[in-house]
């Protein structure tokens, strides 16, 4: 291994600790059947799939962890790339940080991915990696919108919601995982903000430090409902029609 291959060694933390309740009752979101296989192994897999990717912890429900260690055990993974289990927290921040901790010293970049994100191609993870080691202290994959988005004033439930604004979609992004950082600067975001944030590229807006966009793939969409099972199942036909995936 070269010297700049240490000084760029990569881990990715997948946190897979909660239940995801809009998938109905049943396992936890992450091990729900994909194709036969739990999409927590399609996500370690999607991120084992990059040669820059050495490590992956996965943080598993508090009380799961041997369980889904088994479970990994039981299905192939690369050989090159090595893989923690550790028990996570009571929400996602927590558990992200839990991963972190389980950090060896020498892991200098950090990808954070959703287990519930089983589809990534490796070129998007690879191309978060790369505007990482290039430099940017945190990276997002991301997508134009191709709706229209409207921003209301909340109402009660059931209730119609005033709408006060259209933004122009041509500046948003639909933001994807896995999202890169320099990992001392996702220690440091971890460390300062307390909020409970829904990712952790705004933890490092919250810093003042920049946050770049990288181009996302559609096939990197978020598996939460059933209808999102639906459409997994096709991509991965897809994938063994075409290339025997």
């Amino acid at each position: 291994m070269s010297d700049d291959s240490r000084h760029h060694r990569t881990a990715a933390v997948i946190p897979a600790a909660g239940r995801g309740v809009r998938l109905g009752p049943g396992a936890p979101k992450a091990l729900r059947a994909l194709n036969g296989t739990p999409m927590l192994v399609h996500a370690v897999r999607a991120m084992a799939a990059s040669r820059a990717v050495s490590l992956v912890v996965v943080v598993a429900p508090p009380d799961g962890a041997p369980e889904v260690k088994l479970l990994l055990d039981a299905h192939a993974l690369p050989e090159r790339t090595d893989y923690l289990v550790v028990p996570g927290g009571d929400s996602r921040q927590e558990s992200v940080r839990l991963g972190l901790d389980a950090l060896p010293d020498d892991i200098t970049a950090v990808l954070v991915h959703d287990a519930a994100r089983p589809l990534v191609p490796e070129e998007t993870v690879d191309a978060v990696v790369a505007a990482v080691h290039g430099g940017a202290p945190a990276v997002v994959p991301a997508l134009p919108l191709a709706d229209t988005v409207k921003q209301v004033e909340p109402a009660a439930k059931g209730e119609p919601e005033p709408v006060v604004a259209t933004p122009d979609r041509a500046v948003l992004r639909a933001v994807q995982t896995p999202q890169g950082f320099d990992r001392d600067t996702l220690v440091r975001a971890h460390d300062t903000v307390t909020d409970n944030v829904t990712d952790d590229a705004s933890m490092v807006e919250q810093l003042g430090l920049p946050v770049v966009v990288v181009p996302g793939h559609e096939e990197a969409f978020k598996v939460t409902r059933p209808l999102d099972l639906v459409l997994a199942e096709a991509v991965l036909a897809r994938r063994r029609a075409n290339d025997g995936f």
